[in-house]
């Protein structure tokens, strides 16, 4: 059953509003990346306009085309799993064997023509290929080459794989995360979802965009060298210069907050709510709908650093004038008040919130045989050149034949010579689905 009400309907580049070029339409982005952190950069840049060429080892392609349940049900025999889909729309799917001396031919060719070449491959795994930064920014000096890995180019890590879960761990975010010591379920905790990767596809998509800008001053492309530790490490933020300058190591606090007070979350009659109050006025606000009007006037609780010495007496007092509340009816109290709280949501209620449709955050698309799915889109709002959904995330190798053709040149006998001798992959053509009306 659906809880949402997506936005207008695109297929590959032939919706509404699909029309209208991006920012950053022009742009060639070749990516040889897979899994997350770099996808997700890739993603975002075809979002907003960028050509997206994805190249794919045959057979197989990207390792999350596997990672499921849930899939994708197209009637094919190896349907694409959720988690692929989520990081890979906008995108053309290049199926290219360059392990082989012919397919790292080919891709050296579109290297030629690209502003941006973004991998994710260890330090140094691609050299073999002759797809390592040196030989391609020497063959094309205006290329932005960009390279995630787990630890970066240099240091003694260099040469070690990460993944998320190991950067989480590793970067000091897990011993922050859960409940504290001492109360029921403690220990460390991952975020509940890749932030780490996420982190660092958002960085070098920044860095990316910062070397664009200086390109057109200098027109000279760079490398740019992205690592998950040090992108997750930058976002201790708080947590970090709390040691910093305090000197005192960071514990879990559950889902305390390290400075503000109150600021966590209370039991109410039926269900959790979250109170969020960032001042002082806010903290008397809600001190005077709970009845609390004396603590509101008490000086040990007028600043947040008195807050924060006295938390424990406090929270008890929140807490108990809170429980008898229906959780619906505090944070209507609330939001009259002015006092910033809210629900906490599965994932299926803020998929069905009304502020997700008002701000159009669920896209409908349909992938080139007539497969519908829904995508969570780009967040920002550009007042003219506002992001697209041209294309829905593509099946392997669906456009090796277009391109190699339309942008390399290569005549259709090469083409099947090539795909005859497994340097690539072209996908046979799915005939629309019959279940499903195509707009016009």
């Amino acid at each position: 059953m659906r809880h949402h009400a997506p936005a207008e309907e695109s297929v590959n580049g032939e919706g509404e509003g699909a029309a209208a070029p991006g920012p950053l339409a022009g742009l060639k982005v070749l990516d040889l990346s897979r899994v997350l952190a770099a996808p997700w950069a890739t993603q975002i840049l075809g979002d907003l306009g960028a050509e997206v060429l994805k190249v794919e080892q045959p057979g197989g392609g990207d390792d999350t085309r596997r990672w499921g349940p849930p899939f994708l049900e197209d009637g094919s025999e190896r349907p694409d799993a959720a988690y692929y889909l989520c990081a890979n729309r906008n995108k053309q799917s290049l199926a290219i064997d360059f392990a082989r001396p012919e397919g790292a031919a080919l891709v050296r060719r579109l290297a030629l023509q690209a502003d941006i070449l973004v991998e994710n491959f260890r330090t140094g795994g691609l050299e073999k290929y002759g797809l390592d930064k040196a030989t391609l920014c020497a063959a094309n000096p205006r290329l932005i080459y960009c390279s995630i890995t787990g630890f970066g180019h240099t240091g003694p890590y260099a040469q070690r794989g990460g993944y998320d879960f190991l950067i989480q761990g590793m970067s000091g975010l897990m011993s922050i995360t859960g409940r504290p010591d001492g109360a029921p379920g403690a220990g460390p905790m991952k975020v509940g979802l890749p932030v780490s990767d996420l982190f660092t596809g958002l960085y070098a998509t920044i860095s990316i965009l910062a070397a664009l800008r200086e390109r057109d001053r200098s027109g000279q492309g760079q490398h740019l060298d992205c690592a998950l530790l040090d992108s997750q490490l930058a976002l201790l933020v708080n947590q970090g210069m709390n040691y910093l300058v305090g000197g005192a190591v960071p514990q879990r606090l559950g889902n305390d907050h390290p400075n503000v007070v109150p600021y966590r979350d209370f039991a109410a009659a039926d269900d959790y709510v979250i109170v969020a109050c960032g001042n002082d006025g806010q903290f008397r606000a809600l001190c005077q709908l709970l009845g609390l009007d004396e603590m509101a006037e008490d000086p040990r609780y007028a600043t947040n650093a008195g807050r924060a010495r006295e938390r424990r007496t406090l929270e008890l007092a929140l807490a108990k004038a809170i429980a008898p509340w229906k959780a619906a009816d505090l944070l209507a109290a609330m939001a009259k008040a002015g006092v910033p709280g809210g629900p906490i949501n599965t994932i299926d209620q803020v998929l069905a919130d009304p502020q997700v449709a008002a701000r159009g955050l669920l896209q409908a698309m349909r992938r080139a045989d007539g497969t519908a799915l829904t995508v969570i889109g780009y967040p920002g709002r550009f007042s003219r050149t506002p992001p697209s959904y041209r294309q829905a995330p593509p099946w392997l190798g669906q456009d090796t034949e277009a391109v190699l053709a339309g942008t390399l040149g290569l005549e259709p006998r090469e083409i099947a010579r090539l795909q005859a001798a497994g340097v690539v992959q072209c996908a046979v053509p799915r005939a629309a689905r019959q279940d499903v009306e195509l707009p016009a």
